[in-house]
């Protein structure tokens, strides 16, 4: 199984923020690659996990997600 490509638009305050949905992230089997922007709000997966299962871990560190997409699967 390849692994899937998904973009967030993450609201994210500080570096707390953002460190807190990498560590939630990094920690779910099958997540290969994560890249978090602060700056532009965004949170990159590679991941052989489904869509639910990465937005659920995001929206778990109590983030608000405005958006996602699959940009490959």
């Amino acid at each position: 199984m390849s692994p899937k490509h998904y973009h967030f638009n993450v609201t994210m305050a500080c570096s707390g923020c953002s460190n807190a949905v990498n560590r939630v992230l990094t920690k779910l089997p099958g997540v290969q690659n994560v890249d978090i922007s602060l700056e532009k709000q965004t949170v990159d997966v590679t991941s052989d996990l489904d869509y639910d299962t990465v937005l659920q871990a995001i929206s778990k560190t109590g983030k608000k997600v405005n958006s996602g997409t699959i940009v490959s699967a």
